[in-house]
């Protein structure tokens, strides 16, 4: 039986699980919903069940580990998910320990956005290089970090929380108890936000926005103006901070790359000296969802057969 081992990425809405071999083919994926209203007894069974499916088609045998990657701030070395806003209910659950003990095997917990970057860097736009950040822009905005190859953690696992990054320093509060953070403003959530001030309309998405501008309202190319700005400024802490020749975004409103792109650009390069005179490259991420699962499946490879520190 060839080696493989099993990914499982879970968010507030889907909960998807993928056996991948050592040489990064996708042996079989298993997608469905997350059933939050049930609570977190249901989730926890949900996830065993797909990792238990995957495991007795696969064979025990040539499992090398599981990844999980969740949402929300991980604390490591106990293997508990802290402020978790899409799964409150696993809020201090030592999730970790809980999997081993009902799966009978080891696991690696780590953070969604994490396991995303590690997944671009094994098999997605990171291949060539060693290290890399990665932006996921969705509802909020998340970070990865990898460097030597490896996810950079911090010494508690919190490291790389990026959205809360300020890029305008009297900006827009955030639930973390900060302003001006990051995902206030370069979010999906935050281009729904401005529309509602710019009187755009109630209800709009950000596709609706993308829409509008495409079409020629001025309101609507200012709103991706500011997005892209605020990632530039991100971007650029972000390039002087560690000097590593990959940037990837991902996410959602990638489909809006080419109004928010020049902006983008525009301000890491005015913020940026690093930016402005050597090869840096800002560029997509390119393994779309399947990012998670693929980082989370790699993390057997990665650590050390002890408690991740």
């Amino acid at each position: 039986m060839a080696e493989y081992a099993i990914g499982l990425d879970l968010g507030g809405t889907n909960l998807r699980a993928a056996a991948v071999d050592r040489s990064g083919v996708l042996l079989e994926k298993i997608a469905g919903a997350t059933n939050m209203s049930e609570g977190r007894e249901a989730v926890l069974e949900d996830m065993v069940s797909v990792i238990q499916k995957l495991r007795k088609k696969w064979g025990a045998g040539g499992l090398a580990g599981i990844g999980v990657g969740v949402p929300g701030f991980i604390l490591l070395k106990e293997g508990i998910i802290k402020n978790s806003n899409n799964l409150p209910f696993f809020e201090n659950l030592p999730i970790r320990d809980e999997l081993e003990r009902r799966l009978g095997a080891r696991v690696i917990l780590e953070n969604d956005a994490n396991a995303a970057a590690l997944g671009e860097k094994w098999m997605g736009a990171g291949k060539e290089v060693e290290d890399l950040v990665l932006l996921t822009l969705g509802t909020g905005v998340g970070g990865g970090i990898i460097s030597g190859g490896r996810v950079l953690r911090g010494y508690l696992g919190m490291a790389g929380e990026l959205g809360h990054l300020t890029v305008v320093p009297t900006g827009n509060p955030c639930g973390c108890g900060n302003q001006g953070c990051l995902e206030k403003h370069a979010s999906a959530t935050a281009v729904a936000a401005m529309a509602r001030v710019m009187s755009l309309g109630e209800g709009l998405t950000s596709k609706d926005i993308y829409e509008m501008a495409t079409a020629g309202n001025e309101s609507a190319r200012r709103i991706w103006e500011i997005f892209g700005q605020s990632l530039g400024v991100a971007l650029a802490m972000l390039v002087n901070t560690f000097n590593f020749p990959l940037y990837l975004l991902s996410g959602g409103v990638l489909g809006a790359w080419d109004l928010f792109a020049p902006a983008m650009l525009a301000e890491t390069r005015r913020r940026s000296f690093t930016f402005r005179t050597t090869h840096t490259r800002i560029e997509k991420a390119t393994l779309g969802d399947e990012a998670g699962l693929y980082g989370a499946a790699y993390l057997p490879w990665i650590e050390s057969p002890g408690r991740v520190h």
